[in-house]
């Protein structure tokens, strides 16, 4: 068969291209005006239709007439600014391109710079991680209905973990003024109302003053704990037409300060807790920031109290002996004070649950135990979703932030101490400080076992990033439960910011996007940021690799790539062992195989540094310690390291 001639696409572009600038300055030299009253019909073109509307789409458009004054979006801008956002991720489309514009060109893509998002899910992950580290929150910029329905798991996520974001999403409100066709069907009279039951605050503005006081209100109500994602609908019209000579002002911005316990009820607890013989304390989103890890230190070492830290952020140092999280189960069933603070699960901290069909539970408490509730999760309360958890008895229950309640907390407690309950605290030091070494010992000595076998172990993937980083000021910005806790069990742990915990709502795809996010919030610190990527999350959102490129945000990523959704193949062999029909088909539907997924070539494809697959695990070492050289000096890393399940 004879070959059809070949077009050189170049050519075949730049020929459409001049032609269509000759037809324009034809157009231009005759002088002829164009009657845009009278529907002129059309000239056929000599190009087949898809190349016409190539040329139509890739040349210079029409001159338009131009907007007079001043464009509404330009004051969203000066709003935004107000608010010192440093950041705003987007994923741009029609309904924002009049704030997307004024944020390009009247704000010059400064405070807030603009970040490109491959998806709203991934954008929603990034200010979340981006949050947990910086204090505040990062702006999103999302697409009526359909980009907003991309943002919900992201949103929802951000909701159960308490972190505040704040979202703007683009709508044309009014029907008779929006565009047709796709306008409208992205358009909604209420477009909020997808998340309205996770999110604290939410608010579509009419008038550009009434957009200035909702902006500044959300962020106020996203910064008060229980702090939560917000939401705005800015409408398009608001956006693109100009202001018209209105009188407009930002409001001032003045932070609430946190809810602090009422002093009768700290009181109160710190009677129960001095009196205790046995207390524990109970940790899960207590320390937002140093300030709160040394709170919780002090509390502790007060008490000579043992603290099970549940892993909502990071509430006490790992190498401290009070630190006696590897086991918490047992230390609650003998307490005879429980002090929990900021905890997303009262109730099976209190109650042994076994995941049979029975369903079997137990309460670990011993008689007459008592319980102390500290914390901000009946202050703000939504009925619908039920990341609120099972209700839990407490004795005394204390409404408020567990971060700025523990000075008065700490101070009742030595106030109410005496001096032969202080020397019978610190009787307890030695058992303490034994009990922690010997957990540590444990776990160096179960970390070697299979230290050479091929998948790579987790604990051997934990140990060989502890010793490529530990050198360095690092920070982890990824969970850990997939790896069985290993960094946590191998690692030292001492400052806030170096765990900030998982996703809250356990929605996938989180992973990636946080770590790039959080990364972004450690780089002006010159941290050497580190994510642990489980495989199964990476897919959900793997555009984030491009994101960290194209904003050179430094980060180093460890594939665990255990080729499986794991936690659910766990799960279908639970269900078959149940049934008595057996686990040999509990890899269908659970597993990434046939092909397996080559992930050092996936981020080579988005202009990242790709190293692997490893399977040897003494490839390992010399892979990070190349790694950590390359995000040193600036730049994002993926090393992609066959692993063990868990």
């Amino acid at each position: 068969m004879a070959r059809k001639p070949e077009v050189d696409r170049r050519k075949f572009l730049t020929s459409v291209a001049v032609a269509g600038a000759a037809t324009a300055v034809a157009s231009e030299a005759t002088g002829a005006a164009v009657d845009t009253t009278q529907s002129q019909p059309p000239k056929p073109s000599a190009l087949r239709p898809s190349a016409a509307v190539a040329a139509a789409e890739s040349a210079v458009p029409a001159a338009l007439p131009h907007a007079e004054g001043r464009p509404g979006s330009d004051f969203m801008v000066d709003v935004l600014r107000s608010l010192k956002f440093e950041y705003l991720a987007t994923n741009p489309a029609s309904s924002c391109r009049g704030i997307h514009e004024s944020l390009v060109n009247y704000g010059n893509n400064e405070r807030p710079e603009m970040l490109t998002v491959m998806h709203e899910e991934s954008g929603t992950g990034m200010a979340h991680g981006y949050s947990k580290v910086a204090g505040k929150p990062m702006a999103l910029l999302f697409h009526g209905t359909v980009g907003l329905q991309h943002a919900t798991m992201g949103i929802y996520n951000a909701w159960c973990d308490r972190v505040p974001i704040v979202v703007m999403v683009g709508n044309h409100l009014d029907a008779a003024t929006r565009p047709p066709g796709v306008p409208t069907t992205h358009s909604a009279q209420d477009p909020l109302s997808l998340i309205r039951d996770f999110t604290k605050w939410d608010d579509q503005p009419g008038s550009l003053q009434a957009y200035a006081e909702a902006m500044v209100r959300a962020y106020k109500i996203a910064m008060t704990p229980p702090m939560e994602p917000v939401a705005i609908a800015l409408d398009a019209h608001l956006q693109e037409h100009p202001q018209n000579g209105e009188m407009l002002s930002i409001p001032k911005l003045t932070l609430t300060s946190p809810p602090q316990g009422d002093a009768n009820a700290v009181r109160e607890a710190a009677r129960l807790l001095a009196a205790a013989e046995r207390p524990v304390i109970v940790a899960d989103r207590a320390a937002r920031t140093a300030n709160g890890m040394r709170g919780v230190i002090a509390l502790a070492e007060t008490l000579n109290a043992p603290v099970v830290d549940q892993g909502g952020r990071l509430n006490m140092p790992t190498s401290h002996y009070l630190n006696q999280s590897g086991r918490g189960g047992a230390l609650v069933g003998q307490a005879d004070v429980i002090l929990a603070l900021e905890l997303t699960d009262l109730w099976g901290t209190l109650n042994t649950f076994v995941d049979n069909v029975q369903g079997t539970r137990t309460s670990r408490l011993k008689p007459n135990a008592k319980v102390i509730n500290l914390g901000v999760g009946d202050l703000y309360i939504r009925a619908n979703y039920q990341d609120f958890q099972r209700f839990a008895d407490a004795d005394i229950s204390i409404g408020a932030d567990a971060e700025a309640t523990l000075p008065a907390l700490i101070e009742a407690v030595k106030a109410e101490m005496t001096a032969e309950r202080r020397a019978q605290n610190d009787k307890r030091a030695d058992d303490l400080r034994k009990a922690h070494a010997q957990g540590r010992e444990r776990a160096m000595a179960a970390a070697v076992l299979g230290w050479d076998s091929s998948p790579v172990t987790t604990a051997r993937l934990s140990a060989e990033i502890w010793a490529a980083v530990r050198n360095e000021d690092w920070a982890l910005v990824s969970s850990d439960f997939f790896q069985s806790l290993w960094p946590h069990r191998l690692w030292n742990m001492d400052k806030h910011y170096q765990f900030i915990g998982g996703s809250g709502g356990a929605g996938v795809g989180y992973g990636l996007p946080a770590a790039v996010g959080a990364a972004l919030a450690h780089r002006s610190e010159g941290r050497l940021v580190v994510n642990i990527q489980s495989d199964g999350d990476m897919m959900y959102a793997p555009g984030a690799l491009w994101t960290a490129v194209h904003h050179k945000i430094p980060l180093l990523t460890v594939m665990h790539n255990n080729r499986a959704y794991h936690q659910e193949f766990m799960h279908l062999q639970k269900v078959g062992n149940w049934r008595n029909r057996g686990v040999d088909r509990a890899h269908i539907a659970t597993t990434i195989r046939d092909p397996f997924i080559d992930y050092a070539k996936l981020a080579q494809s988005m202009g990242m540094l790709g190293i692997g697959p490893i399977e040897d695990p003494k490839d390992l070492a010399p892979a990070l310690q190349r790694a950590v050289q390359i995000v040193k000096a600036g730049d994002p890393v993926l090393i992609d390291v066959v692993s063990e399940p868990r």
